[in-house]
């Protein structure tokens, strides 16, 4: 049974009555209560009501539609953006438009579960490959016949908090002819100069055909995007299913709220760089008391438990002490790989971190973690 949370998503919350501190939020950069995307938000609504209630395609746009597509389109480097009611839906609609019968698609053995259902509503073959792994990516490639080649990882991977080495698979991709898609929902408003993301942060614009991103983390709101040139976008408008068989697309109050956080991301990097000085200092503290935080390099930081049940003890003994972090398992990660997620957030204060890994150690100790 899920836990009924209380207040707007923050550096602490109140869950099912206890004020704790959230490791739990995917809210990096602690926009999800903004003033100025409430604002945002309600003035649209007063304009525009709740709901599109059909298509896009069949009812249009509201103005806050397209201009939030400009606006990521410039964010990201790239012509133009389509915008989804969620990351899972620019995946599962744009990744069938991309192939058909005949072609191929190699995949990240870790790739989130977005991608894979992408993959499997195309009907295409797809070939997996170790993870971040470009050796092994590359003989495949070179193993592979099809004539149309589809290359796709996410930047950052949202179990373990590691980076694709977008860099050397792009490389990889041009010379093999393949199409390159990154999924960038972990690394928008974080990667990066002004948080651009990860194909930013590499310098690899221009050179990631397709790139997919998500609204309801580092922005705070909700909704997906497919963004590139402005030829993949118009195929992506008229093919995605995910597109244009919804009657609920992004609604326009959160469209207003998407583009403000854009505004305040691209104008100032000060949310972007208190996410990354807490994420140093609540990992250094974590390392210092002997946990084993994995292979992460980013905000998202692992606790490695390897035990499912304990994971899950940890976690509900964890929020007896006012931190709200959960134990990830079997599906989410292989057997033998539970872990607590703890994913960190310019929203939090030093005194919320160090309450946490003080909590940590003290659960750690008892459980005999430590």
């Amino acid at each position: 049974m899920f836990r009924t949370t209380e207040t707007p998503q923050g550096g602490r919350v109140v869950l099912a009555g206890k004020s704790v501190v959230n490791l739990a939020s995917n809210n990096y950069l602690g926009l999800a209560d903004a003033p100025e995307l409430v604002a945002a938000a309600k003035s649209a609504l007063d304009q525009y009501g709740v709901g599109p209630c059909a298509s896009r395609n069949i009812v249009g746009d509201f103005p806050v539609h397209g201009q939030l597509e400009r606006e990521l389109a410039d964010f990201k480097g790239t012509e133009a953006a389509l915008v989804f009611s969620s990351g899972y839906a620019a995946n599962v609609g744009v990744i069938p438009v991309l192939v058909g019968k005949g072609d191929e698609i190699f995949s990240d053995e870790l790739n989130h579960g977005s991608l894979i259902d992408g993959c499997r509503l195309s009907r295409v073959h797809t070939t997996v490959y170790k993870h971040c792994d470009v050796a092994d990516l590359e003989q495949k490639l070179v193993e592979c016949e099809a004539e149309n080649k589809l290359v796709m990882t996410d930047a950052v991977f949202s179990m373990d908090g590691d980076v694709a080495p977008l860099d050397a698979i792009a490389d990889v991709c041009e010379r093999h002819g393949a199409t390159f898609l990154v999924d960038d929902a972990h690394g928008d408003g974080v990667m990066g100069p002004m948080g651009r993301g990860t194909v930013a942060h590499f310098g690899l614009e221009g050179r990631v055909q397709v790139e997919t991103g998500s609204l309801g983390k580092a922005f705070g709101v909700m909704g997906g995007f497919v963004a590139g040139s402005q030829e993949l976008i118009d195929r992506v408008r008229v093919g995605a299913r995910s597109f244009i068989l919804t009657a609920s697309p992004l609604a326009p109050s959160l469209a207003a709220a998407a583009a403000e956080a854009l505004r305040m991301i691209s104008s100032d990097d000060s949310r972007v760089v208190r996410l990354w000085e807490n994420r140093a200092y609540f990992a250094e503290k974590m390392s210092a008391a002997g946990f084993d935080t994995g292979i992460s390099t980013t905000p998202v930081v692992p606790v490695m438990i390897g035990d499912e049940a304990l994971a899950v003890r940890m976690s509900d003994a964890l929020y007896e002490e006012g931190v709200y972090a959960q134990a990830i398992q079997y599906p989410l990660v292989a057997r033998g790989k539970a872990r607590i997620r703890c994913i960190l957030s310019a929203a939090h204060t030093k005194e919320d971190l160090d309450c946490a890994v003080d909590a940590f150690v003290r659960v750690g100790r008892e459980l005999e973690v430590l």
